[in-house]
């Protein structure tokens, strides 16, 4: 049922350096399904302080947070969540009159995602990438019980420090170590980038694994995950993580839990 736009309407957004579209079309699908009297719309902001004083200043009820702002948004905030407080990394704002709470609902994605896919615990990886939605990612691999990880990371102060947090060990680059899940949390891959059409990992790295993790969700079959696929590797893809992520912070932001079918009707909507 759907409802049209009036005073009351609630509004919803997201704030990424490089905007999409399945936010918006999954949020918005859902709320007309289920006769919610909201709307959400996508932005990016060269003025971060000023985009999370909106939020606040004009009761926007919800706001997704994505790279590069999931640590920056941190000081603009008067409370986190503890799934943001103990990676200090957020993905989702929940304005409750005028009190803006942060929450990282990527971390329960990916901790749902390593179950649903039966990855071993294990399983020796290299996470490649030490930004906001690496510590996300990392900390949902250390707390499911994975031991055996390196962070691959240029920025040898960032990834030192991520991977001493949760102790792993750290390299520059993977060389010729062969782990058995590879896992992408940088922008290669990613469309309309400078290295969309580039392979994270190396093809004998992706041929010697047996997992490929791809936290990039568009385009939804990065080059990673196409060549991980035709070797017939167990595959995990952005868009997994993207649409779990998003219903988590759907239910934050309306206090409305989708049916699974409902949720699954709004991701091919979301992708359509």
């Amino acid at each position: 049922m759907q409802i049209s736009p009036n005073k009351d309407t609630q509004l919803c957004m997201s704030l990424s350096g490089r905007p999409g579209n399945f936010g918006l079309r999954f949020h918005n699908h859902l709320y007309e399904q289920l006769g919610l009297n909201f709307y959400y719309k996508a932005f990016t902001s060269q003025d971060l302080p000023g985009a999370v004083g909106g939020i606040r200043a004009l009761g926007i009820r919800g706001c997704g947070v994505s790279m590069p702002f999931k640590e920056a948004c941190i000081a603009l905030v008067d409370e986190l969540d503890p799934s943001a407080a103990a990676i200090q990394s957020i993905n989702t704002i929940v304005n409750t009159n005028g009190h803006l709470k942060a929450y990282n609902t990527d971390y329960i994605a990916v901790a749902q995602l390593l179950q649903t896919h039966a990855v071993p615990k294990d399983s020796t990886f290299a996470l490649r990438g030490s930004g906001g939605m690496a510590k996300a990612v990392a900390s949902a691999l250390r707390d499911g019980g994975y031991r055996k990880g390196l962070i691959v990371a240029r920025n040898e102060t960032a990834g030192r420090a991520l991977a001493e947090s949760l102790g792993y060990e750290w390299q520059a680059e993977l060389g010729d170590l062969r782990p058995q899940m590879l896992v992408n949390v940088t922008p290669i891959g990613m469309t309309g980038g400078p290295e969309a059409d580039q392979l994270a990992f190396a093809p004998e790295a992706i041929a010697a694994a047996e997992t490929v993790f791809d936290v990039v969700a568009i385009p939804p079959e990065t080059p990673l995950i196409v060549r991980a696929r035709a070797e017939g590797k167990r595959v995990i893809t952005g868009l997994e993580v993207i649409a779990i992520q998003a219903l988590e912070q759907f239910v934050l932001y309306t206090g409305v839990r989708p049916s699974l079918e409902q949720f699954e009707k709004a991701v091919a909507f979301a992708r359509s």
